[in-house]
């Protein structure tokens, strides 16, 4: 471990891997992302099931499980989600306060989907900025479904996804 501000404290390898990852992002605030559902990006909430049933859901979202996002994120998997149509849509993941978020959105990068990004604080950011009450009532144009979450868990994929080799 090193010495990276210089004040004594080491900088660990997950808080080195997460800098990397964010890196590359072009991270939201919570205010941009209205603007950003209205120009047609993906929200994906990756909050395992109990996070979301403590702090509420995330309307307008697609809830997608962390260990198989990037199966329904990429455009060239037969387990893809309809959304997944090419490398250029913009897909905004959010989890509960924008770490776990930032490394799947890097991992989505790595495929090559180069628009992925999330949202600074993550679900915390947006609630209090008091934006799920907007999220909950307000669509974006040409996304009539947009108000409906919904969700695409691991169960769904079972079957599509090869175990990993060993």
């Amino acid at each position: 471990m090193s010495d990276s501000a210089g004040d004594g404290k080491r900088t660990s390898r997950i808080e080195k891997m997460l800098a990397r990852a964010r890196s590359g992002l072009r991270r939201l605030e919570a205010a941009e992302l209205p603007e950003a559902l209205a120009r047609g990006a993906v929200l994906v909430d990756i909050r395992p099931a109990a996070q979301r049933a403590f702090e509420g859901p995330l309307p307008a979202a697609l809830v997608i499980e962390r260990n198989v996002l990037e199966w329904r994120c990429d455009p060239t998997s037969p387990s893809r989600l309809p959304e997944a149509v090419d490398d250029d849509v913009e897909w905004v993941v959010v989890c509960s306060q924008g770490y776990t978020s930032s490394l799947a959105a890097a991992a989505l990068q790595s495929l090559g989907l180069h628009r992925a990004s999330d949202v600074i604080d993550g679900y915390q950011g947006i609630a209090a900025a008091g934006l799920l009450k907007m999220l909950a009532t307000a669509g974006s144009p040409g996304s009539p479904d947009l108000l409906n979450v919904r969700f695409y868990p691991e169960s769904n994929l079972a079957a599509a996804v090869p175990p990993p080799r060993r």
